[in-house]
Protein backbone atom coordinates (compact mmCIF):
# COMPACT_ATOMS: atom_id res chain seq x y z
CA UNK A 1 0.00 0.00 0.00
CA UNK A 2 1.06 3.53 -0.51
CA UNK A 3 0.11 6.13 2.43
CA UNK A 4 -0.86 9.65 1.10
CA UNK A 5 -0.13 11.94 3.94
CA UNK A 6 -0.32 15.75 3.33
CA UNK A 7 3.15 17.27 4.57
CA UNK A 8 3.59 14.07 5.91
CA UNK A 9 2.05 15.25 8.47
CA UNK A 10 -1.30 13.31 8.76
CA UNK A 11 -1.02 11.67 12.33
CA UNK A 12 -3.54 9.22 11.51
CA UNK A 13 -2.11 8.17 7.73
CA UNK A 14 1.42 8.48 9.49
CA UNK A 15 0.18 6.44 12.22
CA UNK A 16 -1.48 3.39 9.70
CA UNK A 17 2.21 3.76 7.46
CA UNK A 18 4.44 3.21 10.62
CA UNK A 19 2.19 -0.37 11.46
CA UNK A 20 3.14 -1.21 8.63
CA UNK A 21 6.84 -0.42 8.93
CA UNK A 22 6.10 1.94 5.73
CA UNK A 23 6.54 5.53 4.73
CA UNK A 24 3.91 7.85 4.11
CA UNK A 25 4.22 9.51 0.77
CA UNK A 26 3.48 13.43 0.26
CA UNK A 27 0.74 13.65 -2.33
CA UNK A 28 2.20 16.55 -4.08
CA UNK A 29 5.06 13.82 -4.71
CA UNK A 30 3.09 10.88 -5.70
CA UNK A 31 3.56 9.35 -9.34
CA UNK A 32 0.41 8.42 -11.04
CA UNK A 33 2.24 6.39 -13.75
CA UNK A 34 3.62 4.42 -11.15
CA UNK A 35 3.81 1.00 -12.14
CA UNK A 36 3.69 -0.99 -9.02
CA UNK A 37 -0.55 -0.37 -9.02
CA UNK A 38 -0.22 -0.65 -5.90
CA UNK A 39 -3.52 0.57 -3.52
CA UNK A 40 -3.85 3.86 -2.09
CA UNK A 41 -4.33 5.07 1.17
CA UNK A 42 -5.24 8.50 1.70
CA UNK A 43 -7.76 10.91 4.14
CA UNK A 44 -9.97 13.63 3.05
CA UNK A 45 -12.56 14.53 0.50
CA UNK A 46 -10.68 17.06 -1.00
CA UNK A 47 -7.73 14.68 -2.20
CA UNK A 48 -10.31 14.99 -5.45
CA UNK A 49 -7.41 14.20 -8.72
CA UNK A 50 -6.23 11.32 -6.95
CA UNK A 51 -9.46 10.09 -6.46
CA UNK A 52 -10.98 10.82 -9.88
CA UNK A 53 -7.85 9.28 -11.20
CA UNK A 54 -7.89 6.50 -9.29
CA UNK A 55 -11.87 5.27 -10.53
CA UNK A 56 -10.63 6.75 -14.26
CA UNK A 57 -7.49 3.91 -14.55
CA UNK A 58 -9.52 1.22 -11.93
CA UNK A 59 -6.70 1.64 -9.16
CA UNK A 60 -7.83 0.46 -5.69
CA UNK A 61 -7.35 3.00 -2.98
CA UNK A 62 -8.66 3.26 0.84
CA UNK A 63 -10.58 6.40 1.50
CA UNK A 64 -10.26 6.95 5.37
CA UNK A 65 -12.69 10.32 7.01
CA UNK A 66 -14.71 10.65 9.98
CA UNK A 67 -16.73 7.82 11.60
CA UNK A 68 -20.01 7.64 11.43
CA UNK A 69 -20.45 7.18 14.66
CA UNK A 70 -18.47 7.12 18.12
CA UNK A 71 -17.07 10.46 17.94
CA UNK A 72 -19.83 11.95 19.89
CA UNK A 73 -19.29 13.13 23.45
CA UNK A 74 -19.50 10.80 26.31
CA UNK A 75 -18.48 9.74 29.49
CA UNK A 76 -15.25 8.39 27.72
CA UNK A 77 -14.92 10.96 25.43
CA UNK A 78 -16.03 14.07 26.86
CA UNK A 79 -14.92 16.04 24.56
CA UNK A 80 -16.23 14.75 21.44
CA UNK A 81 -12.39 13.82 19.94
CA UNK A 82 -12.51 11.81 16.18
CA UNK A 83 -11.31 8.45 17.30
CA UNK A 84 -13.40 6.37 15.04
CA UNK A 85 -12.67 6.85 11.62
CA UNK A 86 -14.44 5.43 8.41
CA UNK A 87 -12.22 3.21 5.80
CA UNK A 88 -13.60 2.77 2.62
CA UNK A 89 -12.49 0.70 -0.48
CA UNK A 90 -12.99 2.58 -4.06
CA UNK A 91 -15.75 5.04 -2.82
CA UNK A 92 -15.97 7.82 -0.14
CA UNK A 93 -18.86 5.78 1.57
CA UNK A 94 -20.23 2.61 2.29
CA UNK A 95 -23.28 2.79 0.32
CA UNK A 96 -24.03 -0.78 -0.14
CA UNK A 97 -25.13 -2.97 2.83
CA UNK A 98 -22.73 -5.86 3.50
CA UNK A 99 -23.89 -8.42 6.09
CA UNK A 100 -21.15 -8.22 9.07
CA UNK A 101 -20.85 -9.88 12.54
CA UNK A 102 -22.90 -8.12 15.57
CA UNK A 103 -19.55 -7.52 17.65
CA UNK A 104 -18.22 -4.01 16.89
CA UNK A 105 -21.79 -2.40 16.43
CA UNK A 106 -22.69 -4.26 19.88
CA UNK A 107 -19.35 -2.52 21.64
CA UNK A 108 -21.07 1.17 20.73
CA UNK A 109 -24.42 0.46 22.99
CA UNK A 110 -25.87 2.19 20.73
CA UNK A 111 -29.64 2.01 21.11
CA UNK A 112 -32.00 0.93 17.74
CA UNK A 113 -34.51 4.10 18.16
CA UNK A 114 -38.34 3.87 17.97
CA UNK A 115 -39.14 6.17 14.71
CA UNK A 116 -40.42 9.37 15.82
CA UNK A 117 -43.67 10.70 14.20
CA UNK A 118 -44.55 13.93 16.06
CA UNK A 119 -42.04 16.20 14.39
CA UNK A 120 -43.60 19.22 11.86
CA UNK A 121 -40.86 20.45 10.34
CA UNK A 122 -37.92 19.32 7.55
CA UNK A 123 -34.00 19.72 8.77
CA UNK A 124 -31.85 20.54 5.90
CA UNK A 125 -28.67 19.83 6.74
CA UNK A 126 -26.41 22.03 4.19
CA UNK A 127 -23.21 20.38 2.99
CA UNK A 128 -19.71 22.49 3.46
CA UNK A 129 -17.20 23.27 1.21
CA UNK A 130 -15.60 20.61 0.73
CA UNK A 131 -18.26 18.48 -0.49
CA UNK A 132 -19.13 20.91 -2.78
CA UNK A 133 -15.98 21.44 -4.26
CA UNK A 134 -15.33 17.81 -5.10
CA UNK A 135 -18.81 17.08 -6.81
CA UNK A 136 -18.59 20.70 -8.55
CA UNK A 137 -21.63 22.11 -7.40
CA UNK A 138 -22.47 25.66 -5.99
CA UNK A 139 -24.07 25.21 -2.34
CA UNK A 140 -26.48 28.13 -2.88
CA UNK A 141 -27.89 26.97 -6.03
CA UNK A 142 -28.20 23.03 -4.20
CA UNK A 143 -29.92 24.91 -1.60
CA UNK A 144 -32.76 26.58 -4.07
CA UNK A 145 -33.18 23.55 -5.63
CA UNK A 146 -33.35 21.31 -2.42
CA UNK A 147 -35.78 23.76 -0.89
CA UNK A 148 -38.11 24.43 -4.43
CA UNK A 149 -38.14 20.50 -4.68
CA UNK A 150 -39.30 20.14 -1.38
CA UNK A 151 -42.19 22.81 -1.70
CA UNK A 152 -43.48 21.04 -4.47
CA UNK A 153 -44.40 17.94 -2.67
CA UNK A 154 -45.10 19.56 1.18
CA UNK A 155 -45.80 22.84 2.95
CA UNK A 156 -44.12 21.68 5.89
CA UNK A 157 -41.91 24.53 7.29
CA UNK A 158 -38.24 24.24 6.16
CA UNK A 159 -35.20 25.15 8.58
CA UNK A 160 -31.68 25.21 6.69
CA UNK A 161 -28.91 24.61 9.42
CA UNK A 162 -25.51 24.92 8.21
CA UNK A 163 -22.49 23.25 9.63
CA UNK A 164 -20.51 25.07 12.24
CA UNK A 165 -16.66 24.73 11.19
CA UNK A 166 -15.65 24.82 14.32
CA UNK A 167 -15.50 21.29 15.83
CA UNK A 168 -15.69 21.92 19.25
CA UNK A 169 -18.27 24.50 18.97
CA UNK A 170 -20.37 21.40 16.51
CA UNK A 171 -19.77 18.88 19.71
CA UNK A 172 -19.94 20.39 22.67
CA UNK A 173 -22.52 23.56 22.36
CA UNK A 174 -24.26 23.21 19.22
CA UNK A 175 -24.36 19.52 18.34
CA UNK A 176 -26.77 18.13 15.80
CA UNK A 177 -28.15 15.43 17.94
CA UNK A 178 -29.81 18.28 20.27
CA UNK A 179 -31.03 19.90 17.07
CA UNK A 180 -32.78 17.25 15.39
CA UNK A 181 -34.95 16.91 19.03
CA UNK A 182 -36.47 20.31 18.09
CA UNK A 183 -39.64 19.41 16.25
CA UNK A 184 -38.08 17.72 13.15
CA UNK A 185 -40.05 15.39 11.04
CA UNK A 186 -37.31 14.14 8.52
CA UNK A 187 -33.52 15.45 7.68
CA UNK A 188 -32.90 16.52 4.21
CA UNK A 189 -28.83 16.07 3.28
CA UNK A 190 -26.42 15.49 0.90
CA UNK A 191 -23.54 13.65 2.01
CA UNK A 192 -23.55 14.89 5.43
CA UNK A 193 -23.05 12.24 8.63
CA UNK A 194 -26.27 14.46 9.56
CA UNK A 195 -28.74 11.42 8.00
CA UNK A 196 -27.03 8.42 10.31
CA UNK A 197 -27.43 10.88 13.51
CA UNK A 198 -30.61 11.49 12.82
CA UNK A 199 -31.80 8.15 12.08
CA UNK A 200 -29.68 7.27 15.38
CA UNK A 201 -32.19 9.43 17.06
CA UNK A 202 -35.29 8.24 15.10
CA UNK A 203 -35.72 10.92 12.75
CA UNK A 204 -36.11 9.34 8.67
CA UNK A 205 -33.71 11.00 6.05
CA UNK A 206 -33.15 12.18 2.45
CA UNK A 207 -30.16 11.71 1.50
CA UNK A 208 -29.38 13.28 -2.37
CA UNK A 209 -25.78 11.82 -3.09
CA UNK A 210 -24.53 9.00 -4.38
CA UNK A 211 -22.59 7.83 -1.93
CA UNK A 212 -23.89 7.84 1.19
CA UNK A 213 -23.59 5.27 4.41
CA UNK A 214 -27.57 6.09 5.22
CA UNK A 215 -28.99 4.91 1.72
CA UNK A 216 -29.84 1.58 2.54
CA UNK A 217 -32.26 3.07 5.42
CA UNK A 218 -33.05 6.44 3.82
CA UNK A 219 -35.25 7.44 0.69
CA UNK A 220 -33.28 9.92 -2.17
CA UNK A 221 -36.81 11.25 -4.04
CA UNK A 222 -37.89 14.28 -2.59
CA UNK A 223 -41.40 13.54 -3.83
CA UNK A 224 -41.47 11.20 -1.40
CA UNK A 225 -41.08 13.60 1.49
CA UNK A 226 -44.54 12.80 2.75
CA UNK A 227 -43.80 9.01 2.65
CA UNK A 228 -40.25 8.80 4.13
CA UNK A 229 -38.46 5.22 5.02
CA UNK A 230 -39.42 4.03 8.32
CA UNK A 231 -36.99 1.02 8.52
CA UNK A 232 -37.17 -2.05 11.08
CA UNK A 233 -35.50 -2.94 13.88
CA UNK A 234 -33.90 -6.15 11.69
CA UNK A 235 -32.85 -3.63 8.83
CA UNK A 236 -31.24 -0.89 11.50
CA UNK A 237 -29.45 -3.82 13.22
CA UNK A 238 -28.00 -4.93 9.97
CA UNK A 239 -26.97 -1.60 8.78
CA UNK A 240 -25.61 -0.89 12.20
CA UNK A 241 -23.48 -3.55 12.11
CA UNK A 242 -22.44 -3.20 8.58
CA UNK A 243 -20.98 0.56 9.35
CA UNK A 244 -19.73 -0.65 12.48
CA UNK A 245 -17.23 -2.76 10.15
CA UNK A 246 -16.54 0.44 8.09
CA UNK A 247 -14.84 1.93 10.91
CA UNK A 248 -11.32 1.73 12.82
CA UNK A 249 -11.02 3.06 16.49
CA UNK A 250 -7.19 4.95 16.05
CA UNK A 251 -5.87 2.54 18.33
CA UNK A 252 -6.36 0.08 15.51
CA UNK A 253 -4.79 2.81 13.04
CA UNK A 254 -1.29 2.12 15.47
CA UNK A 255 -2.05 -1.34 15.84
CA UNK A 256 -2.51 -2.03 12.54
CA UNK A 257 -5.30 -4.14 13.11
CA UNK A 258 -7.12 -1.75 10.73
CA UNK A 259 -5.94 -3.41 7.70
CA UNK A 260 -7.39 -6.10 8.44
CA UNK A 261 -10.66 -4.53 9.00
CA UNK A 262 -9.85 -2.69 5.22
CA UNK A 263 -9.10 -5.75 3.61
CA UNK A 264 -12.73 -7.26 4.58
CA UNK A 265 -14.59 -5.10 1.82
Amino acid sequence: MIFLSKGLEDPYINALAKSQGKEPVDPSDFNFDDESREPIVLRGILKKKIIHHCWNVGRDFYFIDTGYFGNEVTTTNPNGWKIWHRVVKNNLQHTHLVKRPSDRFKSFSIDIPKWKKSGDKILIAAPDEKPCKFYGFNLDDWLDNTVNKIKLHTDRPIEIRSRTKNRQQRVLKDSFSEAVKDNVYAVVTFNSNAAVEAILAGIPSFVLSDAHAALPVSKNDLSEIENPYYATEEELFAWGCHLAYGMVHISELKSGKAIRIMEMQ
